[in-house]
């Protein structure tokens, strides 16, 4: 099938199909910068409860097929957020390489073109929910299954969550919230883990508590400090703190490295200001993305490992992966093995080609979706260049016109696209294997989130008190 034929199909579907799909309502008017704080919060209370509703039916399943990616889809096990944002990553990253292959041709810059887009994304993202929660449910939970009615119960409740998510979701991203949910989402997910490696008092493995604040107290009043510099099996250390410390400050340090470029106002005379050109100029996205296809990937493997080779005896599908028997989620063996941290400095220590092979990955993926996104989402030079001049700025120097602010953007954009998705993907390699409080994805994530929350937060209070500089920075 042609390319232009592909997306009128889509255009038709979505045509066809647009009336019939439930939709959050846009707000009415502009909503109150508390109201929106105060929507945040319950969308976040609302999926935090849901993280806690065990999932009806449910029995221990051999191995947590997701445990490698429940950051990423801020999901929960055994519970109504199983899946979590994944069906919702998935069919957006989908989409995306669609449109970035040219296989479907949507100009952004119509709005109706953009909101065909959105609901073929929402539509195909139903089809996400279902497939998953069939494939899932099946995979994981139906070999523990007596009665077939409580696969049906489970489907249908994996099914439920995950739209309701998306619904959730979409209530944030359509005004009524700040942000958007899938960030909320993540970021309480991130947050959590690291609060529970700092003070979770319950008993370790070790014969200490699992929180490393009460575990050195515990240490003190015992007269012995020997091991909380470094803890056996993965538990929070001394080590692993400096290292989030550490992380933190290095990733609030590469989020303030930009390159100014002065632009002026051709609407409001006299009004100055600088066009920020971020070191980290693809912000996370890239490694959401490769998080998100290396997770799916995984996924598949691990499924494809239990259903067809759980001995590790066919010779084709160990090029694939292999894992250990009698810890099915530990990968022994091929492609899947080097794709997958070794979470852990002793654990990188016993196979140090892993952790190298894994980082180098990381780097790898991290700036071909950087290239990627730069072109898909807008940031490209001449996308950039052209969004000045909507906006009504120019370069002080330059002519009013397209190509020469393209030529200038040119010379630092790529550079630093490839520059800053290198660091991305070391930092998250470097922390996935020396094993950070919240995991290495987790920690870029929550501190991108965090910082882009601030930046709103920081806009939205520029706009009260100067309204009309709504337009200047990028509001309708």
């Amino acid at each position: 099938m042609a390319e232009g034929s592909v997306t009128s199909l889509i255009r038709k579907v979505v045509f066809k199909a647009e009336p019939y799909i439930p939709q959050v309502p846009k707000p009415k008017k502009k909503i109150s910068l508390q109201t929106r704080l105060i929507w945040s919060g319950l969308v976040l209370v609302i999926y935090m409860v849901m993280g806690q509703t065990p999932l009806f039916g449910a029995t221990a399943p051999q191995f947590d097929f997701l445990q490698f990616a429940r950051v990423i889809f801020a999901s929960q096990q055994g519970t109504l957020v199983e899946l979590g944002i994944g069906p919702i990553v998935t069919a957006g990253l989908l989409m995306q390489l669609l449109k970035g292959s040219d296989i479907l041709k949507f100009d952004f810059k119509k709005p109706e073109e953009r909101g065909v887009f959105q609901t073929a994304t929402k539509l195909v993202t139903y089809i996400v929910i279902a497939a998953e929660s069939i494939v899932y449910a099946t995979a994981v939970y139906g070999p523990g299954v007596h009665e077939p009615y409580i696969l049906y119960v489970m489907i249908g409740q994996l099914m439920a969550a995950s739209i309701i998510i998306m619904f959730l979701d979409e209530l944030v991203q359509k005004g009524w919230g700040l942000g958007s949910g899938i960030s909320l989402f993540i970021m309480a997910g991130v947050a959590q883990q690291i609060l529970w490696s700092l003070f979770s008092p319950l008993p370790a493995g070790d014969g200490g508590t699992v929180g490393i604040i009460p575990y050195v107290a515990q240490q003190m009043m015992g007269g012995d400090l020997s091991n909380v510099l470094f803890r056996s099996n993965q538990l929070p250390s001394i080590f692993g703190l400096c290292l989030t410390a550490g992380i933190l400050l290095i990733l609030v340090f590469t989020q303030g490295m930009k390159i100014e470029i002065p632009i002026v106002s051709t609407k409001y005379r006299g009004f100055s200001a600088v066009y920020p050109i971020k070191m980290l100029y693809t912000s996370n996205i890239p490694v959401i993305l490769a998080s998100a296809l290396t997770a799916n990937a995984v996924f598949m493997g691990q499924m494809l490992w239990a259903n067809f080779n759980p001995r590790n005896n066919n010779a084709f599908m160990n090029i694939l992966g292999q894992f250990d028997p009698t810890s099915p989620s530990t990968p022994i063996g091929g492609i899947i093995y080097y794709v997958t941290p070794p979470r852990g400095l002793a654990v990188a220590l016993l196979d140090p080609g892993r952790a190298v092979g894994y980082i180098l990955f990381m780097v790898g993926i991290v700036v071909l979706f950087g290239k990627l996104w730069v072109e898909l989402g807008g940031l490209s030079p001449k996308s950039a260049a052209q969004n000045l001049l909507d906006a009504d700025v120019q370069i002080p120097g330059f002519r009013r016109s397209n190509a020469p602010v393209e030529a200038l953007l040119a010379k630092y954009i790529p550079s630093v696209t490839i520059i800053g998705s290198m660091i991305l993907g070391l930092l998250s390699g470097v922390s996935d294997v020396l094993g950070v409080f919240g995991g290495g994805i987790g920690i870029l994530l929550m501190v991108d989130i965090l910082i882009n929350y601030y930046t709103q937060l920081v806009r939205e209070q520029v706009e009260v008190v100067m309204p009309r500089l709504g337009a200047l920075l990028g509001r309708k």
